[in-house]
């Protein structure tokens, strides 16, 4: 107990010598923080942020693309009316249709992640008269062979 008693006695001592440093840093550190304009705290913070996507962009740089997805696929004659008689991989063709949906302004326009169809979509979706964006992958894939 004895040897406890020395411990906790040099411990209490450095302890508020160590504490007081502290106390001032900090109060030292509250006017600087108050003392400069928003302005020029405002860009630290930018700074701090920039700072992190460019680590995550680094780490997406390093995959490779799949080729499989790259791979140029045939379009069924329905399929064509929309994104060209090509060959195309099917990013492409996801990317055309996606185009072809906007500039016609087939997403409904309460629950945008269905897709209405037009006369020529119609016959791209089997008849449906709407269909969900998550569908149209499974849609494509019926209407393109290697």
């Amino acid at each position: 107990m004895a040897k406890a008693a020395k411990k906790a006695a040099p411990a209490e001592t450095e302890a508020p010598k160590k504490a007081a440093p502290k106390k001032e840093a900090a109060k030292k550190a509250a006017p600087k923080k108050e003392a400069p304009e928003e302005g020029t705290a405002a860009p630290k913070k930018a700074a701090a942020k920039k700072a992190a996507p460019k680590k995550a962009a680094a780490k997406k740089t390093g995959g490779q693309a799949n080729p499989a997805f790259m791979a140029p696929l045939n379009v069924s004659a329905d399929l064509a009316k929309v994104v060209g008689k090509d060959p195309l991989p099917r990013t492409e063709i996801i990317k055309k249709m996606w185009d072809y949906i906007k500039a016609n302004n087939l997403q409904d326009s309460e629950n945008r992640r269905m897709i209405n169809a037009d006369e020529t979509l119609k016959v791209v979706f089997d008849g449906k008269e709407q269909v969900s964006m998550f569908e149209l992958a499974k849609i494509v894939n019926n209407h393109v062979q290697k």
